[in-house]
């Protein structure tokens, strides 16, 4: 009967040994889950972020374009005008350059009679 008495100790033993590595494992492998959690919400939260902006960045890139596009507009409009009044600006150089032709032909002529 101590033999029996003895294998059931044993066994005993044994089972609680096993059930208490058992439940180190499970406490382990919750602290797993629990860190593995937290990481998960951290990345959730800069995923969230990042996403946040990037629309922002978007937004402000089609506002800089929508600029841009005036800017151009703008631009082209100047450079249209300026070729609208090109004759009559090369028309003004051009009376300004005879003029001072004449002056100094003028002055020339006064400087040969004295």
């Amino acid at each position: 009967m101590t033999s029996n008495s003895d294998r059931l100790d044993r066994v005993e033993a044994l089972l609680e040994r096993s059930i208490s590595a058992s439940n180190e494992r499970l406490s382990r492998i919750e602290q797993l889950v629990e860190s593995n959690s937290r990481s998960i919400q951290a990345l959730n939260d800069d995923l969230v972020e990042l996403r946040l902006t990037v629309a922002e960045d978007h937004q402000q890139a089609a506002e800089e374009r929508a600029e841009l596009r005036q800017a151009t507009i703008g631009i082209a409009n100047l450079l249209g005008s300026l070729d609208q009044d090109r004759p009559t600006i090369l028309r003004r150089l051009t009376s300004i350059e005879n003029k001072v032709d004449r002056i100094l032909e003028h002055e020339n002529g006064d400087q040969e009679q004295s």
